[in-house]
């Protein structure tokens, strides 16, 4: 059964960093492309950032967070990370990752087929 369990949300400062994870069972990530999506209350889930199969030499960002979050892919641990480094308060919001194969091209919600539960992060002080 194909799976994916997100770990590494929490509470933090504004200024603050998180790194997130997200864990594929039941299949290889390596043929799949996986994006990190957030939905804040209210608000329609967004695509944060997303990354190519394999290698993952391709990958997009949304403008909010670019130069801020990284995201990168250990395909021999199965899993992919998005580091997120000074958290500001907008960004808080129910973290989601997701696969699709192929490669979509775009980071978005529509493309991508496999879902996690999501993980909470709250950027407060």
């Amino acid at each position: 059964q194909l799976q994916l369990v997100e770990s590494g949300g929490g509470l933090v400062q504004p200024g603050g960093s998180l790194r997130l994870s997200c864990a594929a069972s039941g299949f290889t990530l390596d043929d799949y492309a996986i994006g990190w999506f957030r939905q804040a209350p209210g608000k329609e889930r967004e695509g944060v950032s997303c990354i190519s199969t394999s290698d993952g030499s391709t990958y997009y960002y949304t403008d909010s967070v670019k130069g801020r979050f990284t995201i990168s892919r250990d395909n021999a641990k199965n899993t992919v990370y998005l580091q997120m480094n000074s958290l500001q308060p907008e960004d808080t919001a129910v973290y989601y990752c997701a696969a699709a194969i192929p490669w979509p091209g775009v980071c978005l919600r529509i493309n991508y087929d496999y879902w996690g539960q999501g993980t909470q992060v709250t950027v407060s002080s």
